[in-house]
């Protein structure tokens, strides 16, 4: 069978099984790497050549360091500074939180900014009696807009550049083999030699990429992002209105109050394992004496007990005369029937790398491995309030939890979960920590800018320091890695390399070549398709899919190859159309916001990036 028909059939499953969600995008990748390896396209050495990159060093490097920031709360002081700039003004509260978050997402992953500031900014909204909804997505937008400032700002920066790298190392080698020359007389055959012969011979070659060569750029896309979020995005942005959290979930729908009356079969059954919970009824409270207080494994029904309980009502009417209740005609629900002094009820955002994701709360053991009882869901615009132990979760799902202050405390550290709620501060000793994992990080970024060592040395012996002085532990850094982004970064350098291995990226660039006889034209097209591709895969994969060709395309067009790569990068960064970004499915259910939202608010943004790209690529790094 033709090698190119194998490639694009292989390339077109994978974009439906990306945009599809069927399968997890780290699973599909490996499927595809086990497809080009059994059909002969790469032997097993190209298949799993990209997980041993320094590309994977670099990331999980970061991965490392910014966990270790996270868990000192280092960035706590930003918010609270926030809290103090912001004053009484909403529009200064939007400006500086923008200007901020976008100057940590150059340096930090934007998934864990942004979730370090939805919190304070839902907090600081209320104050100023301000819709989340107003100011979530601008958050959100401006720490993508960050990640086009330095070379580690996304994990697609780093992707792009490792193959910018390659096909430098690859050109050096073949100019060597060709009988290169020492040019600049200090007696090896080096890069130096390679980019004066470029020079003397008008050639367009690739040159590894410096961490702060795109900064320029970046700050220019940055900038205009913000002012164009400032003038026109907010005012497109909805302004849902911030209810209380019974309001906000509408669990009213589904809450009632039940009396256990006299020979009920309820009396002496345990609450946890009663025929009310088999039934997928939860038991947010009990009535007892004028007393009030949260069920716990021990916790049985007595007579007369009020129960304040979760369920359909018609499901209710069901079992209302076998299980001895009687159902009280009006349920008066507020935030405080939720509440005791000892237990709590808060939002929680379930993260894009969360291991509960596409399990439901029975089979995550949601309760027993929290100690919380899920009261609500609420995804894409809807509350998912009935037959909940069965619904299977997603990224980005947020839940009204009910339980104790100190197992709501130790969501702090969890992975799985991001709180809403404002967080006590951080230990002395904890801070100190994450002032020492600040350090080693702006060490690195310093040797790395400044070319003192090659970056994976730099960022790994950051991340190795972080670990060995305390600042993180060993256990913790594995959880931080996000593995997924390893995997899909891995294996789509490597179908990289089958498209041009197959010739499939020679093909297609011919045939553009011949539809296309304009450069900035074909420009034109591969941000656009980039960033379309962005909406079904994730950036740095649609990227990697791209590149090949891009590149191979300028090569038939004679124009620099590595402007095309750069625009491709930085298109892959630029998407704000849908909100399948990990960033923008978090602030998804904290805003409310629907599909449409992102289009009204995100499709002129996104248009004026591309062109900022289109046109100043060009003029920075050459035709």
């Amino acid at each position: 069978m033709d090698p190119i028909f194998i490639v694009l059939s292989l390339l077109v499953l994978a974009v439906v099984l990306f945009a599809t969600r069927a399968l997890p995008v780290d699973l599909v990748t490996i499927f595809l790497l086990l497809a080009l390896v059994l059909t002969g396209i790469l032997d097993t050495a190209q298949a799993f050549a990209g997980f041993s990159s320094q590309i994977i060093i670099i990331l999980g490097s970061i991965f490392v360091i910014n966990g270790a920031l996270l868990e000192g709360r280092v960035l706590d002081l930003v918010s609270t500074w926030l809290l103090r700039v912001a004053g009484g003004s909403t529009n200064k509260l939007l400006l500086t939180t923008m200007s901020v978050v976008s100057g940590l997402s150059g340096f930090m992953n934007n998934t864990a900014v942004t979730s370090l500031f939805i919190g304070p900014t839902m907090s600081v909204a209320r104050k100023l009696k301000t819709s989340p909804s107003k100011l979530l997505m601008p958050v959100c937008f401006a720490s993508i807009l960050g990640g086009t400032c330095t070379l580690i700002g996304t994990s697609t920066n780093v992707a792009v550049s490792g193959e910018i790298q390659r096909q430098h190392e690859a050109g050096l080698v073949e100019w060597i083999a060709q009988g290169g020359k020492d040019l600049n007389g200090d007696g090896e055959l080096d890069s130096l030699d390679y980019f004066l012969h470029a020079e003397t011979n008008n050639l367009n070659i690739y040159k590894p990429l410096g961490l702060f060569e795109i900064t320029p750029l970046g700050l220019l896309i940055m900038g205009v992002g913000i002012v164009y979020l400032m003038l026109i995005g907010r005012k497109l942005l909805p302004d849902y209105p911030d209810e209380s959290l019974a309001e906000d979930f509408n669990i009213r729908e589904y809450v009632s109050e039940i009396v256990v009356m006299s020979g009920s079969k309820l009396i002496g059954e345990l609450v946890y394992k009663s025929s009310l919970t088999q039934m997928d009824f939860q038991i947010i409270k009990i009535l007892r004496k004028k007393k009030s207080f949260v069920p716990n494994a021990r916790s049985k029904f007595e007579e007369n007990d009020v129960l304040l309980i979760s369920g359909r009502i018609d499901d209710l009417m069901a079992v209302k005369d076998a299980s001895g209740i009687e159902i009280k005609a009006e349920t008066k629900l507020e935030d405080d029937s939720l509440q005791t002094e000892e237990t709590k009820i808060a939002e929680l955002l379930i993260t894009p790398k969360s291991t509960l994701i596409r399990n439901s709360l029975k089979e995550a053991n949601f309760r027993q491995r929290f100690g919380l009882a899920v009261l609500a869901i609420y995804r894409h615009g809807q509350v998912l309030g009935r037959k909940l132990g069965v619904i299977k979760l997603q990224a980005g799902d947020l839940l009204l939890v009910q339980g104790s202050k100190d197992r709501l405390q130790a969501l702090e550290n969890d992975t799985n979960l991001v709180s809403l709620e404002v967080n006590e501060a951080p230990s002395a000793d904890r801070r100190r920590k994450g002032f020492m994992a600040l350090i080693f990080f702006g060490f690195a970024v310093l040797a790395g800018g400044f070319n003192l060592a090659p970056l994976p040395v730099c960022f790994l012996s950051a991340a190795a320091m972080t670990v060995a002085t305390g600042c993180i532990t060993m256990q913790k850094a594995y959880e931080v890695i996000d593995w997924r982004v390893l995997i899909v970064i891995g294996g789509m350098t490597a179908f990289g390399a089958a498209m041009r291995e197959s010739g499939t990226a020679n093909w297609l660039a011919g045939g553009i070549q011949s539809a296309f006889e304009s450069p900035r034209m074909v420009l034109a097209g591969f941000i656009l398709l980039t960033m379309f591709l962005t909406q079904t895969m994730s950036n740095a994969a649609a990227a990697l899919v791209v590149l090949p060709v891009a590149m191979q395309t300028a090569d038939t067009l004679n124009v620099s190859g590595q402007t095309y790569a750069i625009a491709v990068m930085l298109g892959a960064s630029s998407s704000f159309v849908a909100p399948f970004e990990p960033a923008c499915i978090l602030v998804s259910g904290p805003g409310k916001y629907r599909f449409s939202d992102y289009v009204k608010a995100g499709l002129g943004l996104t248009l004026i990036m591309a062109f900022l790209v289109w046109f100043f690529v060009p003029i920075i790094w050459g035709f």
